[in-house]
């Protein structure tokens, strides 16, 4: 399936004693069950290994995991770098290419050209986990409970309850396998995953109530610190409730703008029903799938233009 690139990328696991882990900035469940779960597959497979999964904790997953602090002793230089569910080295958190002697990429974001010396990129897959799951299965390597779990919630999360288009038997297969083998506690992930405070269900209130629906079916608002202290929630929130407006009749696609103040940036995420949105979001400092795509920009002039893109693609799909 991979053309031996998963073989590659166990021998060059073998090779290294120091592998460090990294996801992409605002890390989604995928992502970060991704990097946990290869980080602790490896160690589990190859005790000799120093393995560090980095980048900006997430309070919200804490359940996945914790991040892993470099020790000054750890030469970059010496080391490998494996960067996952990101699709371009420049929305990785906490790494740079050029500090790493040998980089690998497995990722399931679509990507037309290398980003490191290795690329696995499997586009028809519904989550980063699904991949690492096949690259498991395939290298025999050995996994717990704890890393099924994981992998397991990131195909969960990604494919939005096996609800999207990219949901296939190979997915099922794979989440069947995982159940059937490692006795996964699917009411404990599904809780974790989707059970929310009050405050965060008035916040989907107020967005459903204060989205913007334009003729052609494109929908957006554009969040403030205002909003988010008004409900006591953080820009993460609207990122992680995108997904909820799907079945929604009136709207084609939509998009959240949500401004981050540690990064200083507005950090957009578009949905569709059937409009493709990723080359739109490409142009605009973006990309993803398809039907689920993102972008970060600098100034609103920049979100405004991304809207009116999104709503003329809308138009012109009709």
């Amino acid at each position: 399936m991979f053309n031996n690139i998963d073989k590659q990328i166990i021998k060059k696991i073998k090779e290294f004693k120091n592998i460090v882990i990294a996801r992409h900035i605002g890390p989604d469940p995928d992502a970060i069950a991704s990097q946990i779960a290869l980080r602790d597959i490896i160690k589990l497979n190859f005790e000799d290994k120093n393995v560090y999964a980095i980048g900006i904790g997430v309070s919200k997953f804490k359940y996945i995991g914790t991040m892993d602090k470099i020790p000054e002793d750890i030469v970059k230089s010496e080391s490998l770098l494996i960067i996952l569910d990101v699709p371009e080295f420049s929305r990785v958190d906490g790494a740079t290419k050029d500090e790493y002697a040998y980089t690998i990429k497995i990722d399931h974001h679509p990507c037309d050209h290398p980003e490191c010396d290795l690329d696995l990129i499997d586009d028809t897959a519904c989550s980063t986990c699904e991949i690492l799951c096949d690259v498991i299965f395939n290298n025999d390597l050995v996994i717990n409970k704890v890393s099924a779990e994981n992998l397991f919630t990131g195909i969960v999360s990604d494919s939005d309850r096996f609800l999207l288009s990219y949901t296939t038997p190979r997915t099922f297969n794979i989440a069947s396998r995982l159940l059937d083998i490692y006795n996964i506690d699917l009411t404990k992930i599904y809780n974790d995953l989707y059970a929310r405070p009050l405050s965060e269900r008035k916040f989907e209130s107020f967005i459903i109530d204060n989205i913007n629906i334009t003729e052609n079916g494109f929908g957006y608002i554009k969040l403030t610190n205002e909003d988010y202290k008004k409900y006591d929630v953080d820009a993460n929130t609207a990122s992680n409730m995108v997904n909820d407006l799907n079945h929604i009749n009136e709207l084609r696609c939509w998009a959240f703008s949500s401004y981050d103040e540690k990064t200083k940036q507005f950090r957009i995420n578009i949905r569709s029903r059937g409009v493709v949105i990723n080359d739109v979001a490409q142009l605009h400092n973006g990309g993803g799938h398809k039907f689920a795509s993102g972008a970060r920009l600098n100034t609103e002039e920049e979100v405004d233009a991304l809207f009116k893109a999104l709503d003329e693609r809308c138009k012109e799909s009709r």
